[in-house]
């Protein structure tokens, strides 16, 4: 049965916010950006049965905004977990959580960091993608434990556009 995994890099951040990394908020660019996303998730019609969230505050807020349009479209109703290894800046750890999805989940989503989101989109799909802030990569595979094969579907890679 196929799974999807929606591979989410946070919206742009302010840099000029004088707080840690982990701290950093979103830049007012970045709360525009995020809910586009989230509608052209709605559009797609990729709402998670779990959502894997960095507890950097700028990934925290980027999933706010995209659920809430995923919710205004009807389409909520799964788990969102703050998952501390999503705080990564490796790809391999990233990999890691999604070998431990449950088979149950059809669809995962991870709200992470770069290089770390290009990364597990190449491991995945052996394909290069450019991931700038807000963009979305959407990849198919059999098993969650195929994300490292090389071998996934890369069905989408971009910053959806308003």
């Amino acid at each position: 049965m196929e799974r999807t995994l929606v591979v989410l890099r946070h919206a742009k951040s302010d840099w000029d916010a004088g707080v840690g990394d982990r701290e950093r908020p979103l830049a007012k660019r970045g709360r525009r950006q995020a809910p586009e996303t989230g509608r052209w998730l709605a559009e797609q019609g990729l709402a998670p049965d779990l959502a894997l969230v960095s507890p950097a505050v700028r990934a925290r807020q980027t999933w706010e905004l995209e659920r809430a349009e995923l919710t205004a479209a009807g389409m909520a109703g799964g788990q969102t977990r703050v998952a501390d290894a999503a705080y990564t800046f490796d790809g391999e750890a990233l990999a890691d959580l999604v070998r431990a999805t449950r088979d149950a989940v059809r669809v995962l989503a991870i709200v992470s960091h770069n290089p770390a989101c290009e990364d597990l989109v190449e491991r995945a799909t052996g394909e290069l993608v450019t991931l700038p802030t807000s963009a979305v990569a959407v990849i198919s595979l059999n098993e969650w434990t195929d994300v490292t094969s090389g071998q996934a579907d890369l069905r989408y890679a971009g910053r959806p556009t308003p």
